[in-house]
């Protein structure tokens, strides 16, 4: 699409009112600039930035940044499609990368890790966006890093178009650990070309290794020739050492600690183009995930996001949603006595706290222990705590209790939107699909009636 000025009441409208569960940025709400995914009235899904107050106070500066960015189109590229300067709103719109971002599947993946052919054509798509953007003009890239690489709807790997423009007028341009900063950038500041080329050498780090090491302890392992010990035991073997080897020595390039030791853009892609030897595997096959398809005909109504998250079982986005709704919909599910509160509670509540922690840290495990002791006092009966809990069986492959925990948030709280939902998954999850479609259609029935006025 064309790049475009948007309004700001568009924007509102198309996430839903800056909807917390619209929220897509990887630290939730905890981020400096919130991104959120919108859809338009044209039905097109769209990514939302919005910059913190004064990030950037001159509209036409920021205009004229956002129009540069715009400029630019390739299949490489999540595309900036728009901008909108409206008082001291400021906002970037992009295209919408449905399947999460490279962190997610290398660093926090659930079912399987990512094979040795599809990391290859991640290093060489971000390769040809990198180039394509020095091309034309623009070759900063401010804070490179697994979180900026998404997948597309066909599981494309691209990067984000947000990266190209800073966080704010006068801001920092790296947010990450020092540890993974390019030297020069501690020294003077200033990004450069060749410090995106240092910053691209660490997301070749991660595609290696699987983890997020730090630069220098990574170049250790490679002058004592440790290669296997910094391949990503999760491959479990399955890569060619050769290949390997060369990703290594690319890498060891890129990190040089003089920039003008580095490789240019175009020598990233010469070196990377001739390991991707098989073009003609789609990289939703090799993801392992399914091509978006059509939405199925149950329910017709629109999903919000956590109706979206349930009906593809993305229990990592169903998770951050319950986090973020915390336990707003508990409440009036419980009187109590003031004799039973100063008997059992504050045990229960340090339980429930402890509960809390566990899940935020995705210890799912500790928190089924943690919850199982405040379900099991009885005292205080809290619908969230069965949907916290029924996700966390979830994760440890527990549909049963799952859908348990989930009917049992239904009796607690009948009318519960959420509850459903997670009927929902766990059901999917039983293989029970046709009960699955009817209890998401359910639900997002009852999201509807309650955004005509009923009660959450």
């Amino acid at each position: 699409p064309a790049f475009a000025e948007f309004s700001f009441a568009d924007l509102k409208t198309a996430t839903n009112n800056f909807s917390t569960e619209n929220i897509v940025s990887e630290s939730g709400e905890k981020a400096p600039n919130l991104v959120y995914k919108g859809r338009l009235k044209n039905q097109h899904w769209i990514a939302v930035k919005k910059f913190t107050k004064l990030a950037w106070p001159d509209p036409k500066q920021f205009a004229e940044e956002a129009w540069g960015v715009g400029k630019l189109r390739h299949q490489r590229l999540a595309n900036l499609i728009g901008y909108c300067c409206d008082g001291d709103e400021r906002l970037l719109v992009a295209e919408f990368m449905p399947n999460d971002t490279l962190a997610k599947h290398l660093f926090h993946w659930e079912n399987q890790t990512i094979e040795w052919a599809m990391r290859l054509r991640v290093a060489l798509n971000v390769a040809e966006a990198l180039d394509y953007c020095s091309s034309e003009g623009r070759p900063l890239y401010h804070d490179l890093n697994a979180y900026r690489v998404l997948f597309d709807e066909n599981g494309d790997p691209r990067l984000s178009c947000f990266g190209l423009m800073k966080n704010s007028r006068d801001g920092k341009s790296y947010s990450t650990n020092l540890a993974y900063t390019p030297p020069e950038y501690l020294r003077n500041g200033k990004v450069t070309p060749e410090s995106v080329i240092y910053s691209f050498g660490t997301i070749l780090l991660d595609l290696l290794s699987g983890k997020h090491i730090p630069p220098s302890h990574a170049l250790d392992m490679i002058r004592g020739k440790n290669i296997i010990l910094l391949m990503d035991s999760h491959l479990e073997g399955k890569f060619s050492t050769e290949e390997a080897t060369v990703v290594v020595d690319l890498a060891s390039k890129c990190l040089q600690y003089e920039p003008r030791e580095r490789p240019n853009t175009k020598d990233l892609v010469s070196t990377l183009a001739p390991l991707n030897t098989n073009p003609e595997v789609a990289s939703h096959v090799m993801l392992g995930i399914s091509q978006q398809e059509e939405a199925p005909s149950t329910p017709q109504r629109p999903l919000s996001a956590m109706g979206e998250a349930c009906s593809r079982k993305d229990l990592t986005a169903i998770h951050q949603i319950l986090f973020m709704t915390h336990y707003r919909d508990d409440e009036g599910t419980n009187e109590l006595s003031f004799q039973e509160w100063t008997q059992q509670m504050r045990d229960m509540l340090e339980a429930r706290k402890r509960g809390d922690h566990a899940f935020k840290e995705k210890d799912f495990k500790t928190a089924i222990d943690c919850y199982s002791q405040f379900i099991d006092v009885g005292t205080m009966v809290s619908p969230t705590v069965y949907a916290r809990r029924s996700l966390c069986y979830l994760m440890n492959d527990q549909a049963d209790a799952a859908l348990r925990d989930a009917m049992q948030a239904q009796c607690v709280h009948p009318d519960w939107p959420t509850a459903f939902y997670m009927q929902s998954v766990a059901l999917a999850k039983l293989d029970m699909q046709k009960d699955a479609l009817d209890m998401l259609s359910e639900a997002s029935g009852l999201e509807e009636k309650r955004q005509k006025g009923g009660r959450s």
